[in-house]
């Protein structure tokens, strides 16, 4: 009898909780050979097999933490005790990534924010509205995520908790940038002067100033080499520049890269045949300090009396850089 009740005893306790993380799942047209999982100060490396099936374990430290798989990522919360199974299919990466197991409600509801975030916000115009329409628009769009958040039971009340914060911070943010587009618009609005440039080094030899192109249209494309954003849009701007060859409009790019970068700026001009007018700025932030460049690449329209058409002008990867050409007497 007494047997009996050890092992019955023995068969009720309950089995001691992981103090780590179990992360299994399936790829379908996978990127790479390997998946990511990206903490702070903390990235575990998974291997893929050829069926895009993958399997290993990990300590964190509880919170937040990013999926990668090379290319696309993914929000992930992750606490010792999870296990987890994830599926998804790099064609539709955001669309159909699904968690099962422990910590699944958690990791979905993230799933589904993400989704939601580009659906409210990824039309940048927000910011441009009126001060009214402007906070109207906004109470609208986070009565939706926090709608999102109250529908998910079961959460971990820490979650939630830092889930709002997060959702308050977002909305501060989006005031901020609405302010600064407003000082933008009026600092730099249409037809006055724009700041100037003096004496860039030109890749083809000498110098050359902004005044030097007095009488002409300027398209500018403020970059650097270790930029790949940047990099991302030089076919499209060669693209341009042929499409507007023999108008009267100049491309310049000026590369912010640093001293040490030098040749690097001068040989990526030679190997990827960059046209227009290639100049280096020596370090010198004048122009992109007055024009309050925080982020590259940057594009701005002067026009032929060296006033500002646009501070912040269409990217040559959008179709809206031609229609705006187009508008002009080039």
């Amino acid at each position: 009898m007494c047997v009996v009740l050890l092992f019955i005893f023995l068969s009720c306790k309950e089995a001691p909780k992981k103090d780590y993380v179990t992360i299994s799942g399936t790829i379908t047209s996978k990127n790479s050979d390997t998946l990511y999982i990206l903490g702070r100060g903390f990235t575990k490396r998974m291997l893929v097999d050829d069926n895009g099936f993958f399997s290993d374990t990990l300590k964190v430290t509880n919170g937040e933490h990013t999926l990668y798989d090379g290319k696309e990522l993914s929000a992930m919360h992750l606490n010792n005790g999870y296990n987890l199974k994830i599926t998804l299919d790099t064609e539709a990466f955001d669309e159909t990534i699904t968690y099962e197991g422990v910590g699944a409600e958690t990791n979905n509801y993230l799933v589904e924010r993400t989704l939601l975030h580009e659906k409210l916000l990824s039309d940048t115009s927000i910011i441009k509205l009126e001060k009214e329409a402007f906070n109207i628009k906004t109470t609208e769009i986070f009565k939706q995520f926090h709608d999102l958040l109250k529908s998910k039971k079961g959460l971990d009340t820490n979650f939630v908790t830092s889930q709002k914060k997060q959702l308050a911070e977002l909305e501060k943010k989006m005031q901020k940038q609405r302010e600064k587009q407003q000082y933008f618009v009026t600092a730099f609005a249409k037809g006055k002067v724009s700041p100037k440039f003096t004496d860039y080094e030109n890749y083809l030899g000498g110098t050359t100033s902004l005044d030097d192109f007095n009488g002409k249209y300027v398209y500018i494309d403020i970059w650097a080499t270790w930029c790949g954003p940047c990099k991302k849009e030089i076919p499209y701007l060669k693209k341009v520049e042929e499409q507007y060859r023999n108008k009267n409009i100049e491309f310049v790019s000026i590369s912010t890269d640093r001293a040490k970068d030098y040749d690097t700026w001068k040989n990526m001009v030679k190997e990827e045949e960059l046209s227009g007018v290639q100049l280096y700025a020596k370090e010198d932030t004048t122009f992109t300090n007055a024009y309050k460049v925080n982020g590259i690449p940057r594009f701005i329209l002067i026009d032929p009396q060296g006033n500002i058409v646009d501070a912040n002008a269409p990217r040559p990867s959008d179709k809206t850089l031609v229609e705006l050409l187009n508008e002009l007497s080039l």
